[in-house]
Formats: C-alpha cells, sequence, structure tokens
C-alpha cells in the first residue's frame, strides 16, 4: 500500500508536468528567457490584506427553535495548512481562520489578500486529510512556496519563473522524502488543535462548528474520499486514516467501534466523479457480491453523499443521462490522479447510484445507495470558494489567483486542475429545529438535506398522496405538508385511505425562492427513476413549474428561458425568471407495483460564471463557458411497493 494518499503528492499532474518542463526548457534554450522573466501583472492580487481594516465576525442574532425545521446554510468540507496537500500549494491558514471565514470575517488568502463571504454561514466542519494531518506544518520541508510566499513569487517573478516553482513542487517534491519518525505525535497536536478550534467556534443558536476530518482513500488511484464528521465533542484520540486501510469497509468497522465507546459520526463521500465507477459500485471493495448486511452498514455509516464541490459535479453524467438537457453541469469526469486519466462515469455518480439501489432492492431485496444530498467546497485555504464573482480557488500555486486560474502567469493550460474545469461550489442546506450539533446532524440523519452549486436557492420538498394546489394558498401550507406526506428524504407510505396507493398517485409539493444575491428562478423539475417491466431502473426529468408563459413543445420540451449575461462586462439581469416558484405535481405514470424515487431540482436563469469574471478583471476573452445555470438538488423521497 502507498504510504501516503493521492492529493499529498499531487499525481495527477506528474504527467503533463513533464511535457511541460521540456517545454519550459525549450523556450530557455531559445532565448526567450528573459522575455519571460518579466513580472506578470495580476490584479488578482490586489488589494492587499490589511489586519488593521479587515472585516470582523458577523454578529449574528440566536435562533429560535422552530417545530418545523429552519434552513441552515454550511460547508462541510473545508481544509486548512494542517493538510499535506495544502502546505505544499501555499496555503498557511488554520482551522481558527477557517471558522473566521465560514463566520462571516475576513482572513488572508496565501495570496496576500483578504477573502471573506458577503453572507456567513451557519455552520461548518475543518476537514483536514488525516494522513500524516500537520506532518508538513511541524516540520517545514524545503518547498518552493517555502522560501518564497505564493504571493512573492507571482508579484515579482515571470511566466517562466512561476511555471519552474510550479514543476518542482508538483515534481520535485515527494513525501516519500519528508522525515516521517514521530509523525503520530505531530498528527496528535493537529488534531487536538482542530478540536480545539472547534469548540472554541462552536457557539449553539448562532454557528455550529462540527468535528472532523477527511480518509482519503484512493486505491489504484480511484477516489474513494470521505468526510468523517462527529454529532459533538466525544472524538478519537488520532483520526482513522487510508494509511490504517483504504477499504471503506474498515473505516466503517472503525467508526462502529467509536460508537460502542459513545461517539456518534458518519462519513460523506464526495468526488464521486473522480472515482473510476467505485464509489457507487454494484460490487463490493475487493469485487465480491454485496449482501444484506453490507447495504445496511453501508446506509449506517453514510447517510448522505456530497455531489457538488470545486472539482466538480457529482449529480449526473451526460453519457447516463442522455436525455437530461442539464446533465452536463460543470463535469470533471477525469480521475485525480497521475495524468488525469477518464473516470468511468458508471459507478461514479449519484443519480446512477441511486437507479442502482432500487434495482437491487427489486432483485435482492436490499438497497445500499438510499443516500440523501448535500454540497461542499473542498476549498483548501480555510475557507469556502462558492462565490462566482468573489472566486478565490481551492489551492494557491494552482488557482490562488485570477491569473493563475485563467493561466495569463504561467506555461500551464488552462484544462489542468486548478484552471477552468474547476468550479466554484458547493453547499450544504439543512432543515433542521435549531442551530445546534445535535439538531444539524440529526436532520443530516434523516436526510432533510439538499445541495446546491454555491447558490442559496430555499427548496421545501414534500411527498403525499393527496396534496392539491391549493396547498400553497393556505398559511401555514408546510405543517399541512407534513401532517400528510414527509420531507426531502423520507420513505412515502402507502395511503391509509381505503385502495391505499392502488387507487391513488403520489403527489408532490415543491416551493423555491430564488438567492437574493444570485440569479431568478429558470425551472422546477421532478426527477424520477423507477423499476420497469425488465426490472431495470428507468429515469426521466419533468419539468413542473416555471419562469414565463412558455409552453412545451410537442414532445414535452420546454424552450430555454433566455440569456441576460454580458459576457464582456460580467454582468447580468433579472428581467427574465421568477423570484419563486411553487407547484404540487401528481404523477400520472406512477405504477404502485413498482419501486420509484423521485427529487426535485431547482434551475436558476444564466449567471456569469466565475471565469467570466476573472477574464474581466485581466482584460481578456472569456473562456467558454461563459455563463452557467446555478442549481439546487434536493435529497430524494422514495416509494417501495409492500411486495
Amino acid at each position: 500500500m502507498s504510504t501516503c494518499h493521492a492529493m499529498s503528492r499531487l499525481w495527477r499532474f506528474r504527467g503533463a508536468a513533464h511535457r511541460l518542463c521540456r517545454r519550459a526548457l525549450g523556450m530557455a534554450a531559445i532565448g526567450i528567457t528573459v522575455v519571460a522573466c518579466g513580472p506578470v501583472e495580476d490584479p488578482g492580487l490586489y488589494p492587499e490584506f490589511n489586519p488593521e481594516t479587515a472585516a470582523p465576525i458577523a454578529e449574528k442574532k440566536t435562533s429560535q427553535f422552530n417545530p418545523q425545521r429552519s434552513l441552515y446554510w454550511g460547508d462541510l468540507h473545508i481544509h486548512t495548512s494542517y493538510s499535506t496537500d495544502a502546505w505544499t500549494m501555499g496555503v498557511r491558514a488554520t482551522p481558527d481562520d477557517a471558522y473566521t471565514f465560514t463566520r462571516g470575517g475576513e482572513i488572508e488568502h496565501a495570496g496576500g489578500y483578504g477573502i471573506k463571504l458577503k453572507r456567513p454561514l451557519d455552520f461548518a466542519a475543518v476537514t483536514d486529510h488525516s494522513e500524516y494531518l500537520g506532518l508538513l506544518r511541524a516540520t517545514n520541508p524545503d518547498l518552493p512556496l517555502s522560501a518564497r510566499s505564493f504571493r512573492e513569487r507571482m508579484q515579482n517573478d515571470g511566466k517562466l519563473r512561476n511555471t519552474i516553482a510550479f514543476l518542482r513542487t508538483a515534481l520535485g517534491f515527494d513525501l516519500k522524502d519528508v522525515e516521517k519518525d514521530g509523525w503520530e505525535q505531530f498528527t496528535e497536536s493537529a488534531w487536538r488543535d482542530t478540536i480545539a478550534a472547534a469548540e472554541r467556534n462552536n457557539l449553539p443558536g448562532q454557528f455550529t462548528a462540527f468535528v472532523g476530518y477527511e480518509w482519503s482513500s484512493a486505491p489504484d488511484k480511484d477516489n474513494l474520499h470521505r468526510n468523517v464528521i462527529y454529532r459533538g465533542s466525544e472524538v478519537p484520540t488520532i483520526p482513522y486514516s487510508s494509511l490504517n486501510s483504504e477499504d471503506p469497509r474498515d473505516l466503517w468497522e472503525e467508526l462502529e467501534r467509536q460508537r460502542q465507546r459513545g461517539m456518534q459520526v458518519f462519513a460523506i463521500p464526495h468526488n464521486g466523479n473522480a472515482s473510476n465507477g467505485r464509489m457507487y459500485d454494484s460490487v463490493m471493495f475487493d469485487g465480491s457480491a454485496m449482501s444484506a448486511d453490507y447495504a445496511a452498514t453501508r446506509m449506517k455509516n453514510e447517510p448522505l453523499s456530497e455531489i457538488y464541490q470545486v472539482k466538480g459535479s457529482s449529480e449526473t453524467h451526460p453519457q447516463l443521462s442522455p436525455e437530461d438537457a442539464f446533465a452536463g453541469f460543470e463535469i470533471v469526469d477525469a480521475r485525480l490522479a497521475q495524468e488525469g486519466d477518464f473516470s468511468e462515469p458508471k459507478g461514479s455518480y449519484a443519480r446512477d447510484a441511486l437507479r442502482t439501489g432500487i434495482e437491487m432492492s427489486h432483485t435482492e431485496g436490499f438497497n445500499p445507495y438510499r443516500f440523501g444530498v448535500i454540497g461542499s467546497s473542498d476549498g483548501h485555504n480555510g475557507s469556502s470558494p462558492v462565490e462566482e464573482d468573489n472566486y478565490h480557488g481551492k489551492l494557491p500555486l494552482l488557482d490562488g489567483s485570477a491569473a493563475t486560474r485563467l493561466r495569463t502567469n504561467m506555461y500551464i493550460p488552462r484544462d489542468m486542475p486548478g484552471g477552468t474545469p474547476w468550479g466554484a461550489a458547493g453547499l450544504a442546506a439543512v432543515w433542521a429545529e435549531e442551530n445546534t450539533r445535535a439538531s444539524l446532524f440529526d436532520a443530516m440523519l434523516r436526510k432533510e438535506t439538499y445541495a446546491t452549486s454555491g447558490t442559496r436557492i430555499t427548496v421545501r420538498f414534500f411527498g403525499g398522496w393527496g396534496f392539491e394546489q391549493a396547498l400553497f394558498q393556505q398559511g401555514d401550507w408546510v405543517a399541512t405538508a407534513e401532517q400528510s406526506g414527509v420531507p426531502m428524504g423520507g420513505v412515502l407510505p402507502l395511503s391509509d385511505d381505503t385502495g391505499g396507493a392502488q387507487e391513488q398517485v403520489p403527489t408532490f409539493a415543491v416551493w423555491a425562492m430564488r438567492d437574493p444575491d444570485s440569479g431568478n428562478l429558470d425551472r422546477i423539475q421532478i426527477v424520477k427513476a423507477w423499476i420497469d417491466d425488465d426490472g431495470l431502473s428507468r429515469e426521466k426529468v419533468h419539468d413542473v413549474a416555471w419562469s414565463g408563459d412558455r409552453k412545451p413543445d410537442r414532445n414535452g420540451h420546454l424552450p430555454v428561458v433566455g440569456n441576460t449575461v454580458k459576457v464582456a462586462e460580467a454582468s447580468y439581469t433579472n428581467t427574465i425568471g421568477a423570484e419563486q416558484l411553487s407547484v404540487v405535481w401528481r404523477d400520472v405514470e406512477f405504477d404502485p407495483s413498482r419501486e420509484a424515487l423521485y427529487y426535485a431540482r431547482v434551475i436558476e436563469i444564466p449567471t456569469p460564471r466565475w471565469s467570466t469574471y476573472d477574464a474581466k478583471l485581466l482584460g481578456i476573452e472569456a473562456p467558454e463557458p461563459a455563463s452557467l445555470q446555478e442549481r439546487a438538488v434536493t435529497s430524494a423521497i422514495w416509494y417501495q411497493p409492500k411486495s
């Protein structure tokens, strides 16, 4: 087994980096070195951070207990300088910095400029890689960004020297060469710091700080990473890592041992898109057949999956959903290792996993993939880089400034990691009674959650047997929906009425309101998957509510909403779309004898992508895609017949 995880050594750059090295040396040989050594203007590094004028942590009122639940926004996937890859790439932020940022305060980016969110989050978790946690911060090995900071290099060096610094980091450093004797003491110390920061920043009713870490398994360089989140302050003395085992089953066994010692914990898979088909496979880790015990263990330990983040969307893929016009959103279907080989979509995306789950339920009697969804950023700067017009990247030397992201200060292609493939995403939305560890954790266990691509669209989604469109005209429609239905993440029981489901069809109530800082809403969709006659699953995307007076064509396709984005100006207007949409939708194609699932997807009108804002700042042409349609995806509601 490898002695370090894939992210630590940035394997995904090595093949391309070798080619870039030859290219850079060739340029020097033909005499353009002098031209390439001059500093490159990068307005993305300004204004410089000033601790004297930095915005403080935002003041928040204590939220009140709400039995019908309130919406809370968070990020359960944030790294700091305690992660080996973050330190290597220039990050020096601490866990306390991460909580200052997520609580609305301004912190210093590795690029030397200040970063802050427009609006604070309600909860967060620092999830540094457990593999050699804190080792590089404690030992400070000889690295290009150890002698001179990222800001100093990007500010003063030319394209060639910046490229060489990148190559020295990607090729010249190997974690195997770092002295690791006594690494456990560094990890234990860093883990204590992580716990202490969460305790200091956990303010019940105002802000929730979860204790967590990332288990970074990458067998055969396929991504099987999980974030481990604890409900309270009862946590182990050292985090379990892929150095112990790369098999998720061993992680689950360790989490069960921790539960027996009084800890409450679960794991959240992420970046299934880069797993090469292994995150949601139809067999177990070693290739053997799944069992009912395996399915139950997986669902006990992994009630949620993260489907939006910087390194791409894991909702679905055009190859898996060819009839879905919105399936191609922020696709990064390259593996995170070596030369970025293609990652097999089958078994890598959440919708496909949900379909596999109901197929196995139909044929085997168990379902390993009845999970809910969230988004989170995977930001490595002690921050959540989720705002398109305020994007500051994931890893400084890869994407820490506008010029670095769009490659105007290095001889590195834009389509490499850190360039245009990566996006400003995502966030976790949780409907909970109050803003506390216990309430949020329990809401996540029951899957009353949804994922967004970074926007803060408000969505409520209920399933029942007798909802009418007049539901939304009631003063307290949520109470009515809860009384006779189930929320996102729930299982729709058979109707108690005479005849049960045999004489009824399920109805679904969806209400959505736009993010006040983002685009209006284009449409609401309900994605349905069900078991067909052959025992295999099918899927269909239904447009159920939309803005304007558009009408579906004869094939049922809804015309596009339009596009107000002015690319050169990196601007848009909300002259199209709707501020809110609501609908009660009846599944008239429902067959009560077949298992099915439903989830809602809410789409915004087009708005400028981060790369368009950066292009305007740099005075260059914006790369494609110049705009995107931000979205929210809810956890599913399942229907299972008695048989």
